[in-house]
């Protein structure tokens, strides 16, 4: 059991890391919510989890996910960054793409301020 345990933590943590830009939209209003990330799986997970619990940082989106739940709410990858230099810093590249997503959506916002 411990043995399967350690092999567990080690796939998870030598995984290959998915980095983009992720969203948050409610259905039924339609605003939308742009987030960078560098760890696509591991962000969304913690966005639904803050929300779920009552916690998410971004007043607007909590207040979204209270009133209309997880089925009025869809969070997902926009955008993954193909990377072809991985010494390269991807907080520019990333931050480039929220930015063409959020103007050509005005209306929308950022998940994390």
């Amino acid at each position: 059991m411990d043995q399967t345990r350690k092999e567990l933590r080690a796939q998870y943590e030598n995984r290959p890391m998915e980095m983009g830009v992720i969203f948050f939209r409610c259905v039924e209003t339609g605003e939308t919510f742009f987030g960078l990330s560098k760890d696509t799986r591991a962000d969304l997970n913690s966005t639904r989890f803050k929300l779920s619990a009552g916690n998410h940082p971004n007043r607007r989106m909590q207040e979204l996910w209270n009133q209309y739940g997880p089925a009025g709410c869809l969070c997902g990858v926009e955008q993954v960054l193909e990377r072809k230099d991985s010494d390269e810093d991807p907080m520019p590249l990333l931050e480039a793409m929220r930015d063409k997503l959020l103007e050509a959506d005005p209306s929308a916002g950022k998940i994390w301020r």
